[in-house]
């Protein structure tokens, strides 16, 4: 059965009411070299709205601050009616060592930020945008709730983590009464599948949405590269080019080009692009809320978009599961073998927990 962006989700174990695909705007802005400028900003957010859509994400530090800047410009009208996603942790002022982190000082001070930029007194969902390995949990968590308890921050969510870091998370709010973590935005693609081994079982257990960045893996899964593009070396930065992003974030690889073309067979073969079906397989997982589209034109919106009314058969969920599967490693191969599960279970039938 097909979707459409007003067809809303319930994110995580809340009660908010989001699309089952979020606008990205990253693309906001020509910052960074290859972004869409101001108008054709303002077309993708107003396709984007005009079709129902409400789930917005942005970041302290995309385009260097543009993203939020225009969001607060174009959102003047309207802003009640979105739920408007931003993130922190990034280094904003370069050789300010506390304009970056995770700390209690970046924290306030990023969103301080991010307030005025979109021009809002508060923020609906603010994601902790990378773990950086040096501050407390109870100092993050304590940050968060005290943003929550002055009305500046709706909820609280969580990007680009471990797992055990997450989970502990969640049980120490749940135990302090601080506000829970209801997102957990991650890669995940086609070719960026090692979120199944224990996120995404870990976010459906302890009630966080999944939200997928780059389901397209930087534009490997629209087709539009080749061999010929793997020469070109990566500088690792998001500034230059689109195919600079692919390169550096992995996703343009050999493995990634050989899931590509099975992605277009497959599309080729359903009468739909290789954009659509890849966004589609990444619909089709329960734990997953809404995956985050990049568009850079209204016509890439538009086809992205399509992804809601894609419907696969067995024989080409197989073919592309085939295509891009991984290990899950231990303990999950482990407790999967035959000889564990009979001597767990000696040979018992237990349906699963519903």
């Amino acid at each position: 059965m097909s979707l459409t962006l007003d067809t809303y989700r319930l994110l995580g174990r809340s009660g908010l009411r989001v699309s089952p695909l979020a606008l990205g705007t990253m693309t906001f802005g020509e910052d960074w070299g290859w972004g869409a400028d101001r108008d054709e900003s303002r077309k993708l957010l107003d396709t984007y709205i005009g079709r129902g859509g409400n789930f917005i994400d942005t970041a302290s530090m995309y385009t260097a601050g543009s993203s939020e800047r225009l969001l607060g410009e174009f959102t003047r009208d309207n802003r009640e009616s979105l739920v408007l996603a931003t993130k922190y942790t990034m280094l904003r002022r370069p050789g300010d060592p506390n304009s970056g982190g995770n700390h209690r000082k970046s924290m306030f001070a990023s969103v301080e930020a991010s307030l005025r930029h979109l021009n809002t007194d508060y923020i609906d969902l603010l994601y902790l945008h990378a773990w950086d390995f040096h501050t407390p949990v109870e100092e993050i968590l304590r940050g968060l709730d005290d943003l929550v308890r002055q009305g500046k921050v709706l909820y609280v969510a969580i990007s680009d983590a471990p797992a055990w870091q997450v989970s502990r998370m969640q049980a120490i709010a749940d135990l302090r009464g601080w506000s829970p973590l209801v997102a957990l935005q991650i890669e995940y693609s086609l070719i960026e599948r090692t979120g199944e081994r224990d996120l995404i079982p870990m976010a459906r257990e302890l009630g966080l949405g999944v939200i997928p960045w780059s389901p397209l893996a930087s534009g490997v899964l629209t087709g539009k590269y080749g061999r010929a593009d793997l020469a070109d070396g990566a500088v690792g930065s998001p500034e230059g080019t689109r195919k600079n992003v692919a390169l550096s974030s992995g996703a343009l690889t050999e493995r990634g080009l050989a899931i590509a073309e099975v992605v277009k067979e497959v599309a080729a073969q359903l009468g739909r692009t290789p954009s659509q079906v890849a966004l589609a397989w990444t619909l089709r997982n329960p734990a997953v809320t809404a995956p985050i589209i990049g568009a850079r034109t209204a016509a890439q919106l538009e086809d992205n978009l399509g992804a809601l009314e894609v419907e696969f058969d067995a024989e080409h969920l197989a073919r592309l599961e085939a295509a891009s599967a991984i290990t899950l490693g231990f303990p999950h191969d482990f407790l999967e073998l035959e000889m564990t599960r009979n001597v767990t279970g000696g040979g018992l039938r237990i349906e699963p927990r519903r």
